[in-house]
């Protein structure tokens, strides 16, 4: 049975109204919205939100593969969630082999990740490279204390600050990037104002 870290998402052990549970739920809808062809979803954990995607978007992609580093939650990605669009394998993210290994694809997503990665301009360059050209990405990440400063959860490097994150992707050749906000299940374009404090940033990239 696969570990509850208390960060790991395992519909299977949450309550519909936990609050990981609908942020990353929503996220995925988000994505239902966009993919099509062929989909990397970097990072995939239990597999869940692979799997809702492939049921989906089923009319729309080819295929979609689920990349994690954790022999555990692959194991159990493939027990519980088979679909035949669907294929999980181990690898590491900021593995500069990757993207030889993978190939390129239409739409790659990468949800509560990158404040885990220490060699985080390998994994933003890993993204680039497997996007085909008019490819694009959807991240995600907490909000914080901004680089080399902790952030209160023990198995995130740091939590970027809203300036930082808009800035990630400075060093790559996008030809757009549109930011979004998100609190609980609710998902707003950065540049909309409501009197609330948003703790995810999201963004939209598209090579």
């Amino acid at each position: 049975m696969l570990e509850d870290t208390g960060e790991r998402v395992i519909p299977d052990k949450m309550e519909p109204t936990n609050q990981l549970l609908i942020e990353h739920v929503a996220r995925y809808q988000l994505a239902t919205a966009f993919v099509e062809g062929r989909v990397l979803d970097f990072a995939c954990g239990s597999g869940f939100g692979t799997h809702m995607l492939a049921k989906s978007c089923k009319g729309k992609i080819d295929s979609i593969i689920g990349v994690d580093i954790n022999p555990d939650a692959l194991a159990y990605a493939q027990y519980r969630y088979y679909h035949p669009l669907s294929k999980f394998i181990q690898g590491d993210v900021a593995d500069p082999k990757l993207p030889d290994q993978l190939g390129q694809f239409d739409w790659v997503l990468s949800f509560e990740t990158i404040e885990h990665i220490r060699e985080e301009k390998q994994f933003l360059s890993n993204i680039y490279q497997l996007l085909k050209p008019g490819g694009s990405l959807i991240l995600s990440t907490p909000f914080g204390e901004g680089r080399n400063k902790p952030s209160g959860e023990p198995f995130h490097v740091h939590q970027f600050t809203v300036d930082e994150f808009k800035h990630l992707f400075d060093g790559f050749d996008y030809q757009s990037v549109e930011f979004f906000n998100q609190k609980g299940g609710l998902i707003v374009p950065a540049e909309y104002k409501i009197n609330q404090y948003f703790p995810i940033g999201i963004a939209l990239c598209k090579k």
